[in-house]
């Protein structure tokens, strides 16, 4: 039998599915849902509130909300999320134009891991670096939200490429990872630290070609200028606002060691990364395996020791929401994407159509989850809708459907038009993924929209306060994201009440389903009450005015 003629592609399909291709593609993947839709409930809403406060000229140092401190992440996210909305302005909500701030983080971390894997394992790991990034199923909620936690990933991304230089530049390599370790402080606090800074001590004793002294001086260097620019902003914190900083440093310290993970815990945070860091854990299990007897190279000590610590991070503050794995996906993706080259055809070929038919499959499903807000088919999953969003009416029309269609039809004909190469695996799965998501946000965007906005809660609020606009409004109970909402929809600031107690004559009470409802005392007659959502989603709002003459 004669030997198969190589496959050689045409001048188009190259631009296609080369970096043209692969840009369009990451600008489809950041953009698309990333505007267009109020503050959700959760993190979308609750790390808006200190962009907003920033936009009205206050708390310009430490993030506040709605007036009270919020310690829980340094500026540098912030900053970046204020200087957006305000750029885009003119033709932008302030909400979309912070957002913008995760899909320029994003973008930074998937161009840095993709550097760091050309210079680690050759020109091939290039571009499946950049696709599996994207293909992380942990990511792509988080890279369209407002998620401080992005420009932490991003910033570890950087220190990784940096420290990848070092060997070929060292004064260049290592000036940009201690510019990237002190951005990792100023977006991460001391996580931010522990998470960068032993990456340089990795590279001072176990990279060879660092033993010498312009390597060895440029890596100082670098530690020294993370050190000094890391401690400006705790230093400028602490001689203007010493109980602002002391605030913070509680707050990271008492994080990192007061409620570590136990061992009963350790199977739900395995649980938590087998499928956040989907499909990257397994190819880089591969690529570790297969680089056993060459583990102390810098090319796999790096993001091996980055990802341990990540996972130490994670097991020491005892944090098992997604959004805290979000630091290990650089070195996993860069693991997985020196794996990607040496995989055996056979086990390539099943990644490749295992992502075409899971994508495939759930295309389907998303496209079910239509038809049951459109035509209440099937019926169980359309009673299931109405009973966690009672009041939401999808509008009829045939652009949605049209929309999807082509996109559903632009994923197939690229893939099937797609090269047999080495990265054909990788480039379908962050395909399908980019499908998926923007199938999924042209359907139900607006059911997503109405479920998680606060802002039909905050005017109906506003319609109850008209008799009332003299009175000071006291709350218990309201989340971070809630108190974000009032004050940015309405200009609401609740006063806190001090055990138990408040001058206020109205007080707003906030409750969830799983939680018993908490009724003031004798006197407080209820005024108003807002139900949201529903089943385990329910939220309960209910306003009251005192009548006594306490």
């Amino acid at each position: 039998m004669p030997p198969r003629e190589p496959y050689n592609p045409s001048a188009l399909q190259r631009r296609t599915y080369g970096t043209v291709g692969l840009t369009l593609l990451v600008g489809l993947y950041l953009l698309t849902g990333l505007i267009g839709h109020e503050p959700w409930r959760g993190d979308d809403a609750r790390h808006f509130g200190p962009v907003f406060s920033m936009l009205q000229g206050e708390d310009l140092l430490f993030p506040a909300i709605a007036g009270l401190p919020f310690p829980d992440f340094p500026p540098l996210y912030y900053w970046v999320a204020a200087l957006l909305a305000k750029l885009t302005g003119s033709i932008l909500p302030p909400h979309d134009g912070a957002r913008l701030a995760s899909a320029i983080f994003t973008a930074m971390t998937v161009y840095w891991i993709a550097r760091a894997a050309e210079r680690f394992y050759g020109r091939p790991a290039r571009t499946p670096a950049a696709l599996l990034t994207l293909g992380s199923l942990g990511l792509v909620l988080h890279a369209h939200e407002t998620q401080p936690m992005l420009a932490l990933m991003a910033m570890v991304a950087l220190v990784i490429n940096g420290l990848a230089r070092v060997p070929q530049q060292p004064i260049g390599g290592s000036l940009q990872a201690g510019l990237g370790s002190a951005l990792a402080m100023l977006a991460g606090g001391l996580s931010g630290a522990i998470l960068t800074l032993p990456l340089f001590l990795l590279v001072m004793t176990a990279c060879p070609d660092c033993r010498n002294p312009r390597a060895s001086g440029g890596l100082l260097a670098g530690l020294s200028l993370a050190t000094i620019l890391g401690a400006l902003w705790p230093l400028v914190i602490h001689l203007t606002e010493p109980e602002l900083f002391s605030l913070w440093l509680h707050r990271e310290w008492t994080t990192l060691t007061s409620d570590a993970l136990r061992g009963a815990d350790l199977s739900r945070l395995a649980e938590l990364l087998s499928w956040f860091a989907w499909p990257l854990w397994p190819i880089a299990l591969w690529a570790l395996w297969r680089a056993r007897r060459r583990m102390l190279e810098l090319r796999w000590m790096l993001p091996l020791l980055s990802a341990l610590i990540a996972i130490g991070v994670i097991i020491a503050e005892g944090d098992l929401s997604p959004t805290a794995a979000l630091p290990l996906l650089p070195s996993v993706a860069l693991l997985a994407a020196g794996g990607v080259p040496v995989l055996r055809r056979g086990a390539a070929n099943a990644f490749d159509w295992f992502g075409v038919m899971s994508f495939g499959v759930f295309a389907t499903l998303v496209w079910i989850a239509w038809t049951a807000q459109a035509y209440a088919w099937p019926p169980g999953l359309a009673r299931h809708i109405a009973r966690v969003t009672p009041s939401f009416a999808h509008s009829d029309g045939l652009l949605q459907p049209a929309i999807g269609i082509a996109i559903c039809a632009l994923w197939i004909l690229l893939v099937w038009r797609l090269p047999r190469t080495t990265t054909r695996a990788t480039a379908n799965w962050a395909m399908g993924m980019t499908m998926l998501w923007c199938l999924a946000v042209t359907l139900l965007m607006p059911w997503f929209d109405y479920g998680r906005s606060y802002r039909p809660a905050v005017s109906s609020l506003q319609q109850a306060l008209r008799p009332h606009k003299a009175e000071c409004i006291a709350s218990t109970g309201l989340p971070d994201a809630v108190r974000s909402a009032l004050d940015y929809y309405a200009g609401i600031r609740p006063a806190l009440t001090r055990d138990g107690t408040t001058p206020c004559r109205l007080l707003l009470t906030y409750s969830v389903r799983r939680q018993a409802e908490g009724k003031p005392g004798s006197g407080w007659h209820p005024v108003w009450e807002y139900r949201r959502g529903g089943g385990k989603q329910l939220e309960v709002f209910q306003l009251y005015l005192r009548t006594d003459s306490n």
